[in-house]
């Protein structure tokens, strides 16, 4: 099974199918929305990376103009669902080749019109998108078909783009433009080739290019074009149209089939390495391939300078930005399946490490202090007031920007694994090091030392539960500042033994001698809160004496239904209940330091106490649960997880502010679940180890991982592991 399917039309399913039916590659995402929909159904064509900011509103990524506007109208009556219900209705996605295939039927008094369409964005040729698009009536009539360019793009804080030139020329049409504060030029190029002869003539307005196309249709008979279009930024604009021009004639003489074909085995090539293949049950491995789809489509082999927002590419929400999701429970994936994209999103953070020493400073702290959102320039994008207050509909102050300091130790932890894996010096003498020497600084700057209690101490932060802001010595925070300053020290004395002079080097320019000495030192008295005589961590200093309560008194508690639960007066900010996982969180990543039983006592704990607010939450209770040897207590949160855009089943607001879209982060949490908890996947001493946890009604499971730049298959079954080095051929 290998494809997502929905029948019938509904209006209120729209948003959720934009998310659901998405293609793109990573370069580009165009939502899944039908060729016939504007920017009210939320069609967006999205350029993550490309950012911009108009007049005082949130800083975010660009929607390009639509090339693949397309609809029909027959006798003066549009064929769009919305205006007509159709007789016949089907969306599809191909996830094996990331097609979208759509086919609707309409009768109009008797006269049955069907529209079958289908389109993909290329995976090698990134700013390529082509379409395929089919007429068929079972009467004689005349048609007409618009299409063309659509410039009146959906946003959410814009509009981003300046006028746009329209240029009509050699059956190409153009939109140029650029982004109203950086200047970035974007163009979109489209032409049409046709498999049949007709009257075209253009309709030309500020916002849109139209071909307008009467058909005379004969009865039974299929009319189709073909669409190719290329979506070009961040060059010269000159440049930019020589070069979207180039692409689509080149595109035009391949044509379609081909360009499917080229599409098809390079996707087939991806899944080779990727796919995750389980026996015994349907429903999770179609949940879990989709998730892999999902993260297929996001991968960065083209550029270093960009990196996956935590809502992918379905959109503007959550101003397009990079969160720690990247590296905690994405990278992962990509270390396992994609190394020149895991080496892509680790190269980001080194680029942007002149923002996050532009953060420490406005602090008033030393080295490195990352954004919590980050955009081009590592600068950070988060707002101090990120929700808004639904009763009187005024921003509310928050602390994600100022005091979520656990960013910097998840980059440095992402990067030493990427290290780990490649065993290539060079990700630390090309700038590793530096963000992990400045990271470190960064935690000696911001703790204290506290004399009184002969211990440093991380105070006043937020740590992954966001309902509870400004506490001190969060557990997961304090325990992830110590990770850093152990890679920091490992890596000084891996340099030095292995490459003195870069080593040398680094320490003169930054001035770090005394810093290095001063790690070596707080490392050893660094507080990290431990299990109490019951067994249980406590999340931060004095969470155990806020108000005991479940999750379904705090919701009753509700007056409406998006206000939010954190700050200083949510509902959730003065009891025991969490948006999402914190100590269990912890659990994972440092599992081999806690004993089954305090894994076991503090699941069960946490449990009772998390709203999962947060799609990244599922996926960590899940893992825990299969370390405690619980697999049947793992499933739901496994399919939970895999299933969110699916099910389209997630928040949609947070305080009055849309935060819909994609879940990266719970696609990689869901493939985590899989890899690392039922198969029990783990590297030791640069050998793979499988200590699996299948659920009973998995019969086995089987994937690949690349390791030492080799493919290994893994075999696992109930009562058998066998893992075997493929050829060197993929």
């Amino acid at each position: 099974m290998w494809k997502v399917i929905t029948k019938d039309f509904n209006k209120e399913d729209i948003i959720n199918h934009g998310n659901k039916f998405l293609i793109g590659n990573g370069y580009m995402g165009y939502r899944g929305t039908l060729e016939e929909f504007g920017k009210n159904e939320l069609v967006a064509l999205n350029l993550p990376g490309v950012y911009d900011q108009y007049e005082n509103k949130w800083r975010e990524p660009v929607n390009a103009p639509n090339p693949l506007f397309t609809r029909v109208i027959y006798d003066g009556t549009e064929l769009n669902p919305i205006v007509i219900n159709p007789v016949f209705h089907q969306q599809t996605l191909d996830i094996s080749c990331g097609l979208h295939k759509r086919e609707s039927t309409f009768d109009i008094n008797n006269k049955q019109i069907t529209i079958t369409s289908e389109r993909f964005a290329h995976l090698t040729k990134y700013s390529l998108l082509v379409m395929k698009y089919s007429v068929k009536t079972n009467a004689h009539l005349n048609l007409v078909i618009e299409t063309g360019i659509d410039g009146d793009v959906w946003d959410i804080n814009g509009p981003h783009l300046n006028p746009y030139q329209i240029v009509n020329e050699n059956n190409i049409v153009t939109f140029s433009t650029n982004t109203r504060e950086c200047h970035i030029p974007i163009v979109v190029s489209e032409t049409i080739l046709c498999d049949f002869n007709a009257k075209i003539s253009n309709i030309i307005d500020s916002h849109k290019l139209i071909r307008q196309i009467n058909l005379n249709i004969e009865k039974d008979k299929t009319y189709t074009f073909y669409k190719f279009a290329s979506v070009k930024h961040s060059l010269d604009e000159a440049e930019a149209n020589m070069q979207a021009m180039n692409e689509i004639n080149s595109a035009s003489v391949l044509g379609y089939e081909k360009l499917f074909i080229e599409n098809y085995l390079e996707w087939q090539k991806r899944w080779l390495v990727s796919d995750v293949e389980l026996k015994g049950d349907e429903e999770a491995q179609f949940s879990l391939r989709y998730s892999i789809y999902h993260l297929l489509i996001l991968n960065q082999k083209h550029s270093d300078k960009v990196s996956i927002p935590a809502r992918g590419i379905s959109g503007q929400t959550y101003k397009g930005a990079i969160f720690w999701d990247t590296e905690m429970f994405m990278l992962p994936f990509y270390l396992n399946t994609d190394l020149q994209t895991a080496k892509n999103l680790v190269k980001y953070r080194i680029n942007t490490l002149d923002g996050a020493r532009r953060k420490a400073m406005e602090y008033g702290f030393r080295g490195a202090f990352y954004a919590w959102e980050s955009q081009e320039t590592g600068d950070d994008a988060c707002s101090h007031f990120n929700v808004t207050d639904v009763f009187t509909n005024r921003p509310l102050r928050t602390y994600f920007r100022d005091k979520q300091v656990h960013i910097s130790a998840d980059i440095v932890y992402g990067i030493w694994q990427t290290y780990l894996r490649i065993n290539d010096l060079s990700l630390l003498i090309n700038g590793g090091a530096e963000v992990i020497f400045e990271c470190a600084r960064f935690y000696y700057s911001y703790g204290y030392l506290k004399h009184d209690k002969n211990r440093f101490e991380i105070l006043d932060v937020t740590g992954p539960d966001e309902y509870h802001e400004r506490v001190n010595n969060n557990a997961f925070t304090n325990r992830m500042a110590l990770e850093t300053f152990n890679i920091a020290i490992k890596v000084s004395k891996l340099l030095k033994a292995e490459n003195k002079e870069s080593f040398d080097n680094l320490i003169k320019k930054l001035n770090y001698t005394e810093d290095l000495k001063r790690i070596e030192e707080v490392v050893k008295i660094l507080y990290v809160p431990q299990p109490n005589n019951s067994g249980i961590i406590e999340q931060f200093d004095g969470y155990f004496k806020l108000e005991e309560v479940t999750v379904d008194e705090v919701k009753s508690r509700l007056i409406h239904p998006n206000e939010y639960w954190g700050g200083a007066n949510g509902i959730a900010a003065n009891t025991q209940i969490i948006k999402q996982a914190d100590v269990v969180t912890l659990l994972y990543f440092f599992n081999d330091e806690y004993s089954s039983e305090i894994k076991k006592t503090n699941w069960d704990y946490y449990l009772k106490r998390t709203e999962h607010g947060s799609s990244l939450s599922a996926s960590m209770y899940a893992l825990v649960a299969c370390e405690n040897g619980n697999p049947e207590w793992a499933y739901p949160y496994f399919m939970k997880s895999a299933t969110v855009d699916l099910t389209g089943k997630s928040k949609q607001y947070a305080g009055g502010i849309y935060i819909g879209g994609t879940h990266p982060a719970a696609s990689g949490g869901a493939y985590m679940t899989a890899i690392y908890g039922f198969a029990g996947l783990k590297i030791i001493e640069n050998q793979i180890k499988c200590f699996p946890h299948l659920p009973k009604n998995w019969e086995s499971m089987s994937f690949k991982v690349i390791l030492n730049n080799d493919l290994y298959k893994l075999d696992i079954t109930k009562n058998n592991i066998t893992i075997a080095k493929e050829d060197n051929s993929w």
